[in-house]
C-alpha cells in the first residue's frame, strides 16, 4: 500500500495507463476531481471500466472515492460502486460518529435493495478539525471502517495553517496516527500538491513513514516512485521481520536479547506481507 494514485473519474483515457503504472493502489475519484456536470458520466465510466475487474489480474488494489454522503450525487455513486469488486470505498466529509452511522445505514439499505453480497470496507477521510478531534470515534463507529486518510489541504487551508511548515504537517500526522492506532485501523497519508517538488514530497512521506503510516497518496504518476521508495521496507527491516516471525513460530519470544511480544509480531508479519505484495508487482 506504499503508493495510491488518484485517477479522475471523468478521464477514461487515463484508466488503463493508471492500471499499468507502478501504483500499489488506484483511487478512482468521483468527488473533487470531477465537475458537477460531469459526475453522472464519470461514475458510469468508472463502473464500466471496473466491472471486468482488470485490477485483479494487474495485482492492484482499487478504491473509489464517492461524493460526500450528504450530497446529491451520493446515492447514485453507491448504486454504481457497491456492486463492483473493489477493495474500499473512500468516504469524504465525515466529521462525527452520527454522520458515519447514517452513511453506513444508507450503504446497507442500497446493498439490500441491489442484493449485493460483498461488504466493501471504508477508508474515511479526516479533513476538518472536528473530524480530527472525533477520529477515534469515527473509526470505531462501524466495523467496516478499515482506515483513516489524512486530508491536509482541507484541514489546513481554511484556517491559515501553513502546509509548507513540516512541523504543522507532523503534528496533524501524529494526531491522526494515534487515533488510527487506538481504533486498530491503518493510517494513510495525504496527497502532496507540488508535482515537481520531490524534496517536499519525500519530507512529508518520510515523516508519515516514521509514524507508521502505510503509504502516501499521489496526484501524479511521477510521485509514485517517490512514495514507493520512501515506504519500501529496507533489507534490515525485512530480515528482522523474518527473524521475529521465525522465532515466534518456534515458540521463542526474544530476538537479540529483546522481548518480542504480540505488537512486534503483528508488525513483522505486516512487513513480510507487504514484501510479498511488492514482489508480485
Amino acid at each position: 500500500m506504499r503508493s495510491k494514485l488518484f485517477v479522475p473519474g471523468d478521464r477514461p483515457a487515463l484508466f488503463a495507463k493508471a492500471m499499468a503504472s507502478e501504483a500499489d493502489i488506484l483511487s478512482f475519484d468521483l468527488e473533487d476531481a470531477v465537475a458537477v456536470a460531469a459526475k453522472a458520466d464519470a461514475r458510469t465510466q468508472v463502473a464500466a471500466f471496473l466491472h471486468a475487474a482488470p485490477h485483479r489480474s494487474a495485482g492492484k488494489q482499487v478504491i473509489v472515492r464517492t461524493n460526500a454522503w450528504h450530497s446529491h450525487a451520493w446515492e447514485d455513486d453507491l448504486r454504481a460502486v457497491l456492486p463492483l469488486d473493489i477493495d474500499l470505498i473512500n468516504l469524504p466529509k465525515i466529521e462525527s460518529t452520527e454522520q458515519l452511522r447514517q452513511a453506513m445505514a444508507e450503504i446497507e439499505a442500497i446493498e439490500a435493495r441491489l442484493q449485493v453480497r460483498q461488504r466493501t470496507g471504508l477508508l474515511v477521510n479526516i479533513e476538518t478539525p472536528r473530524a480530527l478531534r472525533n477520529a477515534v470515534a469515527i473509526a470505531t463507529a462501524h466495523p467496516r471502517v478499515r482506515g483513516l486518510q489524512l486530508g491536509l489541504g482541507d484541514l489546513f487551508e481554511p484556517h491559515g495553517i501553513r502546509r509548507t511548515d513540516l512541523r504543522n504537517v507532523h503534528a496533524a500526522q501524529y494526531a491522526l496516527r494515534m487515533a488510527a492506532a487506538e481504533a486498530g485501523v491503518f493510517a494513510y497519508d495525504a496527497a502532496f500538491p507540488g508535482l515537481d517538488d520531490e524534496t517536499g514530497f519525500r519530507a512529508e512521506a518520510a515523516s508519515a513513514r516514521a509514524l507508521g503510516y502505510v503509504g502516501k497518496s499521489c496526484v501524479h504518476p511521477r510521485q509514485l516512485a517517490w512514495a514507493n521508495s520512501v515506504f519500501a521496507s529496507t533489507d534490515e527491516e525485512i530480515e528482522m521481520a523474518r527473524r521475529i516471525v521465525d522465532a515466534a513460530e518456534d515458540g521463542v519470544y526474544a530476538v537479540d536479547g529483546r522481548m518480542v511480544d504480540a505488537p512486534f509480531l503483528a508488525r513483522a508479519r505486516a512487513v513480510l506481507a507487504t514484501v510479498r505484495h511488492e514482489e508480485k508487482q
